[in-house]
């Protein structure tokens, strides 16, 4: 029986620790740009340094 609160006690920790990286991440902007990354793929940088004038 005693395990079982020890085992309570670590997934409220784990469970608040989870819930507070991800307020952090929403607070520092982690999720403003989502479309950005998925469009990333599709440009070629090799074209982009070639196009460049020396």
């Amino acid at each position: 029986m005693d395990n079982l609160i020890y085992l309570i006690a670590a997934a409220l920790g784990l469970g608040s620790l989870g819930l507070l990286a991800f307020l952090w991440a929403l607070k520092s902007g982690q999720f403003d740009d989502l479309e950005g990354a998925a469009n990333r793929i599709l440009f070629d940088e090799d074209d982009e340094e070639n196009n460049k004038d020396p």
